[in-house]
């Protein structure tokens, strides 16, 4: 995209700026969330570890699609998912020192673990910085425009794990998703879970929100129903189960209070899958 490499870099430092913008304003809601301070220290180093692995081709493939700058290949987006998580890692250590979080009396595993979960959520943000805070420069735009118009199936499917991950992470750690499953009597978890595959497929589908596909509308409505709704909430489910897992909320509960719980964060989840393609 660039004409010369002086230019290309200058696309790469104002994206990498713009990326520390975007990995904070996604996230601040975690970093000022206590349970993901504690989380920091309590959660398992096995569970950290996947998920930080987990995450590296999730912002790999956004890279691809909406990332700080133009790509030419992999390499280039496995290298700007490392870039995204640098920044994410910045983003949090800084905050999470300012915010009398983190300081030099703590274990390095507790400074490290409370600043690696925090970067996950805020290397998304920094990944989704250049659709929503770019100068929507034409050139980049319509190379962007023309990747997410080549999606197929499958590349729908990734930007409904990421809306969903990006959107359900906020609460996942937090002792009201629990309480809110405890408060809520069996025909309440029942509608909540309908009223989450109504979204999916409203969201989208009928209201014709940006990023919607036009062929969805000649699309039988059943076959949107079966390979987007139904599919859109059984990610949602999958992703709300996985973070509270990670997070440890599912430890020692039984099978109907796990489900309950995660019904209950597939709510906020659903959102996401919906409003996945409206973001980039």
């Amino acid at each position: 995209i660039a004409d010369s490499p002086g230019e290309k870099e200058e696309i790469f430092l104002t994206g990498l700026f713009r990326a520390f913008a975007g990995a904070i304003i996604f996230s601040f809601p975690i970093f000022m969330t206590m349970e993901m301070w504690e989380l920091g220290f309590s959660i398992p180093a096995h569970r950290l570890i996947i998920f930080i692995i987990i995450s590296i081709p999730l912002l790999t493939g956004l890279s691809y699609l909406v990332g700080f700058e133009e790509t030419e290949n992999l390499a280039d987006d496995l290298v700007d998912a490392f870039v995204a998580y640098a920044v994410g890692f910045t983003a949090s250590a800084f905050l999470l020192y300012l915010f009398g979080v983190i300081d030099t009396s703590m274990s390095f595993y507790e400074i490290l673990g409370k600043i690696s979960i925090q970067a996950i959520t805020a290397a998304i943000g920094a990944m989704y910085a250049q659709s929503e805070l770019g100068n929507k420069d034409k050139k980049i735009e319509k190379e962007q425009e023309k990747k997410i118009a080549r999606l197929n199936y499958w590349g729908e499917l990734f930007l409904m794990i990421v809306g969903a991950i990006l959107l359900a992470m906020s609460v996942a750690p937090t002792e009201e998703m629990y309480l809110i499953s405890y408060q809520m009597s069996e025909w309440q978890i029942v509608f909540l879970a309908l009223l989450s595959m109504g979204i999916t497929y409203t969201f989208v589908y009928t209201v014709g929100f940006r990023g919607t596909k036009s062929h969805h509308k000649q699309t039988r409505l059943w076959i949107i129903f079966l390979r987007f709704t139904i599919v859109g909430y059984a990610i949602a489910l999958l992703v709300s189960f996985y973070l509270l897992w990670t997070f440890g909320s599912l430890d020692g509960k039984g099978i109907y209070e796990m489900l309950q719980t995660i019904i209950v964060l597939a709510f906020p989840a659903s959102i996401g899958v919906a409003a996945s393609r409206l973001i980039v």
